[in-house]
C-alpha cells in the first residue's frame, strides 16, 4: 500500500518521460534491457502504463494476466514493478483530490486507466529474491479481516470515486424492491445442492439442510453431476420426500459446470419460491438458517439475500479470521462496492423468478458472482450479519492449493465478469 503523499513526491522527482514504481517491499533484479524493453512496449503501444510477467524467488515463472476494462478489484495482481509514463501519472495525481494512505495506488491506477488500460508484457523482465507471504493473509479473505476495516473504507472511497466518473455508478434510486409474494410455487424454497464426487460431505450437507425447521414447506434439489464416487448411489439411501435428485447424466447434454446444474435446479417444476445455496461440503450453522432467509426476502423485498458464514476446519473447528460477514460491502453502497470484491458472502438465496429470467453463465466458477452481480444492479440484497453456515475448509476444496495457472484463469473470468457487468451499467 502506497500513501497518495508518498505517490506525490516520486512524480515530484522523476526527470524522466516514464516512471519505474516498486509496488512491493521485495528486492527486485531487472533483467539487463528490462527497463528499455518495457519503455518500447509503453511507447509503441502508445500507453501510460506497462507491466510484466516476473520469476519467483525459486527460479519458476511467475505469469501475470492482461488486464481487462473490469480489473478494477483491488488486488489485481500488477506483480512488483510498473512503469508509468511520468506525466500522465502527474495529471492523475494532480487530480486526486485527497490524500489516501492505504488507497494511494489502488487510486491512481484507476485514473491511469481511464486514460487507457495497463498495458501486460507476457515476458519475465525480473525476478525477486522472497515470494509473497503465503500467510498474509489467507490473502484471500484478508480484506473481511476487521483489522483492515480502515484501509477497505479507503478503497471504497476510491472506487466509488472512479465508478462515478465512468458512469458506472448505480444510486439507491434506480433499485427497485420486488413483490416476492407473487405468484404461486410447490414450495416457499429450495435448497439447491450442485455436487460431483462428495461422497464423503454429501449427506452432511443433505442432513443439515432437512434439519431446517420451519412454519412452511421447502425441500432439498441435489443435482449430481455426473459423480464416480458412490455420491449418487449415497443419495439414493435418504428416505426423506423432500429431497429431489437430479441425475445430470440421463440428460443429453454432457459438460455442465456448477451454473448449469443452478439452472436445472431452478427449472425443476418442484422448485420454490426461493433458491438457497449449499455447497456439497458446506453445512447450515443452525436449523434456523432458511426461516430467517425467507423473512429478511419478504421484510426488505429483496431480489437477493446473503447470510454470513463462519470459516471451519473439516471437523468443524474455527480457522481465522473466523466469521465472515462481508461489511466491507453495505446496504447504502453494496450494489457498486461489490464490483470491487471478488465474492458476496453465504449462503447466497434467490428470489426465484428472477434467478430463472436472469439465468447462471454455465461455469465452475464466478458463476454465484455473476448471478449477484445482475441482481443488485436493479433490486435490494438483503444482509444478515450473523452466522448462518459454516464454510469448512479441507484438502478436496475446488480452491484448495491451486497453481499460478489455474489462479489466473479464475481471476481473469472474474474480470470479464465485472467487465461485462461495468459496460451494463454504463450503456443500460
Amino acid at each position: 500500500m502506497i500513501p497518495t503523499s508518498t505517490l506525490k513526491r516520486i512524480c515530484a522527482e522523476s526527470t524522466d518521460e516514464y516512471t519505474l514504481l516498486r509496488l512491493t517491499p521485495q528486492h527486485i533484479e531487472l533483467a539487463p534491457d528490462a527497463v528499455m524493453r518495457m519503455r518500447r512496449a509503453a511507447y509503441d503501444a502508445d500507453v501510460a502504463m506497462v507491466y510484466a510477467d516476473f520469476y519467483d524467488a525459486d527460479g519458476s515463472l511467475h505469469p501475470l494476466i492482461d488486464c481487462q476494462a473490469g480489473s478494477v478489484r483491488d488486488d489485481f495482481d500488477f506483480g512488483h514493478v510498473v512503469l508509468i509514463k511520468t506525466d500522465i501519472m502527474q495529471e492523475a495525481l494532480d487530480a486526486t483530490d485527497r490524500d489516501f494512505e492505504a488507497a494511494g495506488w489502488y487510486d491512481l491506477r484507476l485514473r491511469i486507466s481511464e486514460y487507457e488500460l495497463p498495458l501486460h508484457i507476457p515476458e519475465p523482465l525480473y525476478a525477486v529474491s522472497a515470494s509473497r507471504s503465503e500467510e498474509e493473509g489467507e490473502a484471500q479473505f484478508a480484506y473481511v479481516d476487521p483489522r483492515n476495516r480502515k484501509s477497505q473504507i479507503e478503497m471504497e472511497e476510491a472506487f466509488t470515486a472512479y465508478l462515478k466518473r465512468i458512469g458506472a455508478y448505480i444510486p439507491a434510486s434506480q433499485v427497485t424492491r420486488v413483490d416476492v409474494g407473487e405468484g404461486s410455487f410447490p414450495v416457499e424454497a429450495s435448497v439447491i445442492i450442485p455436487v460431483r464426487n462428495r461422497v464423503r460431505t454429501i449427506l452432511d450437507a443433505v442432513g443439515s439442510a432437512l434439519a431446517q425447521e420451519t412454519d412452511f414447506p421447502f425441500n432439498v434439489i441435489v443435482v449430481d453431476n455426473e459423480s464416480t464416487d458412490g455420491t449418487l448411489e449415497a443419495l439414493g439411501g435418504v428416505r426423506d420426500a423432500r429431497l429431489i435428485v437430479v441425475d445430470a447424466s440421463r440428460l443429453e447434454w454432457k459438460h455442465y459446470g456448477i451454473g448449469g446444474c443452478w439452472n436445472l435446479a431452478l427449472d425443476h417444476p418442484l422448485c420454490g419460491r426461493f433458491a438457497v445455496q449449499l455447497d456439497s461440503d458446506d453445512l447450515y450453522s443452525g436449523p434456523d438458517t432458511l426461516r430467517r432467509i425467507v423473512e429478511t426476502f419478504y421484510a426488505e423485498g429483496c431480489g437477493m439475500v446473503v447470510g454470513s458464514y463462519t470459516l471451519t476446519d473439516f471437523e468443524r473447528n474455527i480457522l481465522p479470521p473466523g466469521l465472515i460477514d462481508h461489511r466491507e460491502w453495505t446496504d447504502t453502497n453494496g450494489r457498486n462496492n461489490a464490483l470491487r470484491i471478488n465474492g458476496f458472502g453465504a449462503p447466497r438465496a434467490f428470489y426465484t423468478p428472477l434467478a430463472r429470467e436472469l439465468r447462471f453463465p454455465d461455469t465452475c466458477y464466478g458463476e454465484d458472482y455473476a448471478m449477484a452481480l445482475a441482481v443488485s444492479r436493479s433490486h435490494p440484497v438483503g444482509r444478515i450479519y450473523d452466522s448462518l453456515y459454516l464454510c469448512r475448509r479441507w484438502e478436496d476444496n475446488t480452491d484448495h492449493a491451486l497453481p499460478i495457472e489455474r489462479i489466473n484463469r479464475n481471476n481473469h473470468y472474474k474480470d470479464f465478469i465485472r467487465t461485462l457487468e461495468i459496460t451494463r451499467r454504463i450503456y443500460p
